[in-house]
């Protein structure tokens, strides 16, 4: 993520379950009027969020930031398309891969850098669901493996 003042608002703790990720990028986030009083005050959501890219931007559907709470008039749809801002290099990159090889665009995680609002995109892969049980045998069996050496290390084992 690189330096600077980081603070993480919300994260999609799915993604690494449903998906393989490939590449992650950093990208800005175009707001409106309250919605950054919102993201600070953490009331985001990501789940079921994903982005896509059409003519040459890329754009974040289905993430839902909260009304703000004394925004009155001013408050925004809570779940609007919003632009995000990316190096042409990486939109074109981005391009190539979603349309090609069947890769798609998760949010992976909000953060607050330097007072801006960041979004952290994932190019990844959809896991098949023997891939998610493969992972969480595996899971399972590394636990398994670590609860052992601690029973081993206590001696309960003569």
């Amino acid at each position: 993520m690189g330096k600077g003042n980081v603070k993480v608002v919300a994260q999609n703790r799915k993604a690494s379950h449903d998906y393989f990720i490939e590449e992650t990028y950093e990208a800005g986030m175009v707001l409106k009027g309250t919605e950054i009083k919102s993201i600070r005050a953490g009331r985001v959501n990501l789940k079921d969020s994903f982005a896509r890219v059409e003519d040459g931007e890329v754009f974040l559907y289905n993430m839902h930031i909260s009304p703000y709470e004394q925004g009155n008039r001013f408050n925004h749809d809570p779940l609007r398309t919003r632009k995000l801002l990316l190096h042409k290099d990486e939109i074109r990159k981005l391009i190539g891969a979603t349309k090609e090889k069947g890769y798609t665009l998760i949010p992976l995680k909000v953060y607050i850098r330097n007072g801006f609002a960041k979004v952290e995109l994932a190019l990844a892969k959809g896991k098949k669901l023997y891939d998610k049980r493969q992972a969480m045998a595996k899971r399972d069996a590394q636990r398994e493996i670590e609860r052992a050496l601690r029973e081993r290390q206590k001696g309960s084992w003569g």
